[in-house]
């Protein structure tokens, strides 16, 4: 049975997730019967991924140092110790990621990033949704736009069309709690609520709630209710439905588990896949532990870089064999990068200026290195692109009409990827 199951993805703004278990309690009591239904979200899912797109963001939290990863400066007094290996696209990469150096035709390294938010909070919000924090308006995430963009090509999807593994991440913004990131643990778990109420003890209250909440919502009492009672109904068709199997990453075979790796990203990695195969839209995955500013050199080598490169790896190889690369894309961040400079505590500080991101899948051409940095890694030698370029790519990328305007709660409008430009090198 599922227990603990915890919705932040819907719960509406002033309501406490206390206040939402109470109403909830006795849910778990469904999920034997979702159980007993049988894993059928895997039937024919080469055919139906071909009609629509996914994306999964993993989100490196922190801010990685690229120039050690993606974009090594060997022989520069900036460039650290690691050395270049050559890989299976037009590029070469840190000797640390040599079974992602396999997959690199599959994937493209944006080598000319340059921003500005060197701050953790403000670059996460930037990098996240295309906008610089603005006080008088919280816009919504990457995860939330394609989910809005794209949950019309999931008929009978009952999972939250944004799940985040691992960590959280940006929420909806004007967007609407719908959108807002459905949070589990890397092995699937859904946190907080545990509940022990019998099926038809959990329908009566829920009848009982569905009516005093409509009358709040008839006397116009403002949108909580009309928001409450829209998060209930999911919950209740999430429970019953035999899609929460997708969640079960426990049933891979023992070598597909080991292939990503038996940590917690790799198996968040795993999650991912599984979940772009049951339809979910966009899957954000956490690996968080980049913020670097002491001895990133042996924390890269024997931590960081192995995880990464292993579910990497196994995500990009895995997507394609089951035929989801072409429609799913894949996007590595973090929220800047780290100094060529390497500092008294032998660390790299936050550095925005120049720096790299990592993408591929959904007809984003794989194996190329777009732009250039100096020698010594400290300034962008090509044309620049920011976040929302990045963004306006992965769009595209995915279908989605990047003519597509918003408008905010104040009735602003908002241009989607916050109109950024198309990376012309990585579409068709």
């Amino acid at each position: 049975m599922f227990t603990n199951l915890g919705l932040p993805w819907a719960t509406p703004a002033g309501m406490t997730r206390r206040h939402f278990a109470k109403h909830m309690a006795g849910a778990s009591a469904l999920a034997g019967t979702a159980a007993l239904v049988g894993n059928t979200i895997q039937t024919h899912a080469s055919e139906m991924s071909k009609q629509r797109k996914s994306a999964i963001l993993l989100w490196m939290g922190g801010g990685p140092s690229t120039m050690d990863i993606w974009d090594l400066k060997p022989g520069s007094a900036t460039g650290g110790p690691f050395r270049p290996i050559s890989t299976t696209g037009n590029m070469q990469i840190s000797e640390h990621m040599p079974l992602t150096a396999k997959q690199m035709h599959n994937l493209s390294v944006v080598r000319s990033m340059s921003t500005r938010e060197a701050d953790h909070n403000r670059g996460r919000y930037y990098m996240h949704t295309g906008f610089v924090p603005n006080p008088n308006i919280e816009h919504p995430g990457y995860g939330s736009v394609v989910a809005h963009e794209l949950f019309h090509q999931r008929e009978g999807l009952a999972i939250p069309p944004f799940v985040s593994v691992g960590g959280s991440s940006t929420g909806p913004g004007f967007l609407g709690m719908a959108w807002a990131p459905f949070s589990v643990t890397s092995n699937g778990r859904i946190r907080n609520l545990d509940m022990k109420l019998e099926e038809k003890r959990l329908l009566q209250r829920m009848a009982a709630l569905d009516v005093i909440e409509s009358g709040f919502i008839n006397r116009t009492r403002g949108s909580a209710a009309s928001e409450h009672q829209k998060v209930l109904k999911k919950t209740l068709d999430l429970m019953t439905s035999d899609q929460m199997e997708a969640f079960r990453v426990e049933k891979e075979p023992e070598e597909t588990k080991e292939m990503y790796g038996t940590n917690g990203f790799g198996q968040g990695c795993l999650l991912a896949r599984r979940l772009v195969e049951a339809g979910v839209p966009f899957v954000e995955v956490d690996l968080g532990g980049w913020d670097n500013h002491n001895g990133i050199f042996p924390t890269l080598a024997d931590t960081k870089l192995p995880q990464l490169d292993k579910a990497m790896s196994a995500l990009t190889s895995d997507l394609e064999q089951r035929g989801l690369l072409e429609s799913t894309a894949i996007i590595w961040m973090g929220e800047f990068g780290r100094t060529p400079r390497i500092n008294a505590n032998a660390g790299r500080d936050h550095y925005a200026r120049a720096w790299s991101c990592v993408v591929g899948g959904a007809g984003i051409k794989g194996g190329l290195a777009v732009g250039e940095t100096s020698t010594d890694g400290t300034t962008v030698e090509t044309e620049p692109f920011s976040s929302e370029d990045l963004m306006a790519t992965v769009f595209r990328g995915l279908g989605i009409s990047l003519e597509t305007t918003y408008t905010s709660k104040s009735g602003r409008p908002m241009k989607i990827a916050n109109g950024g430009k198309v990376i012309r090198e990585l579409v068709s």
